[in-house]
């Protein structure tokens, strides 16, 4: 499919500079960019390829400066890396596979209805008093267990588990490997022998959310761990039982939270970030990677390090630190003084 940059600015309000009718039909990076393609400036580390890069159409911002000429047609918008996402994502709806209905094998349990626009991949098992939604894509080799609920348009790509009793949301996306509501990491210590607690709760899941591959959500000792709308968790995450992720939350990979931790909504998590069990993380925190998050954290606040600190606190660490070999060697040429004046 092609299109030309005066469609493309229809469909997301922006302002063509340039050739209006120069056409493209795929997506590239800006240092990458070729003839037909469509890039974006998003990032000022980039802008040097702007003015060479072999794209027709770029996407721009608004009060971006020219310095030099460009061969390219570039299309002024608001926010260019929000606008290739929304294109990317009207792309996707049109290209990407649509399957229906259930392939064979397939275990279903008696009483429970797939809708007609639903599809349900080889080798999947769907449990007694399954719930599956319209739109609903289970892809093979997929497990839900019984009383489980998943909304409508959500998709499970092959491989996904989710227990019994647990609860997706409408539009999620869950990626291979994913396993929803196994027990959480509940033991007792009983004369020297950990005795299980049984796990008894669920999994809740909201509307909007997206889940990484191998990444694990586990059901609650009681009640529910609850995962919010609009929560964007990357791969490998470690979610565990009775835990809290507020809306609109993002995750980088190989973070840990351990058990009874709530975190507020619109907050963001470096990658390989670790929570300590039982504390609250506020609204609009920001966590930088590897950081390792002990106690409670007020709303807004920027922390990194192990154990975390203030931002700028760990910045001011990080410098002393560099600087502790030259420190050291002073502190010994000091020493060294003193025990000769004192001779």
């Amino acid at each position: 499919m092609e299109f030309s940059a005066t469609q493309i600015a229809a469909l997301v309000n922006g302002t063509v500079e340039g050739d209006g009718s120069a056409t493209v039909s795929t997506f590239a990076k800006i240092e990458e960019g070729r003839q037909g393609a469509i890039s974006f400036l998003a990032n000022p580390k980039y802008a040097h390829y702007l003015y060479d890069t072999g794209s027709s159409v770029v996407l721009i911002g608004r009060d971006f400066v020219l310095e030099h000429p460009v061969k390219a047609t570039l299309i002024r918008v608001d926010d260019p890396y929000a606008t290739v996402a929304q294109l990317l994502g009207m792309v996707s709806k049109l290209t990407a596979p649509q399957p229906v209905g259930v392939e064979s094998p397939v275990h279903v349990a008696e009483g429970v209805t797939v809708p007609d626009d639903a599809y349900v991949g080889a080798f999947s098992y769907i449990g007694k008093g399954v719930t599956i939604g319209k739109g609903v894509k289970i892809y093979p080799q997929c497990y839900v267990g019984d009383n489980a609920v998943i909304g409508d348009n959500t998709v499970l790509y092959p491989g996904v588990k989710v227990y019994h009793g647990c609860k997706i949301g409408r539009n999620c996306i869950l990626h291979s490997g994913v396993v929803i509501g196994a027990d959480g990491f509940g033991f007792a210590p009983v004369d020297g022998v950990y005795n299980k607690i049984p796990q008894i709760g669920n999994v809740e899941i909201d509307d909007d959310v997206e889940i990484g591959a191998n990444t694990t959500v586990d059901r609650a000792t009681m009640g529910s761990t609850r995962i919010h709308k609009g929560v964007k968790l990357d791969n490998l995450i470690q979610i565990a039982h009775n835990c809290e992720v507020g809306s609109n939350t993002v995750m980088a990979s190989q973070v840990g939270v351990a058990g009874s931790t709530k975190i507020g909504s619109g907050c963001m998590v470096g990658g390989q970030a670790g929570f300590s069990g039982h504390i609250h993380v506020g609204d609009n925190v920001q966590v930088g990677p590897q950081s390792g998050v002990p106690k409670s954290v007020k709303n807004g606040s920027r922390i990194m390090g192990y154990p975390s600190t203030d931002y700028s606190d760990f910045a001011r660490q990080v410098v002393h630190i560099k600087n502790l070999g030259k420190l050291y060697e002073r502190v010994a040429e000091l020493e060294k003084q003193l025990n000769q004046s004192k001779k």
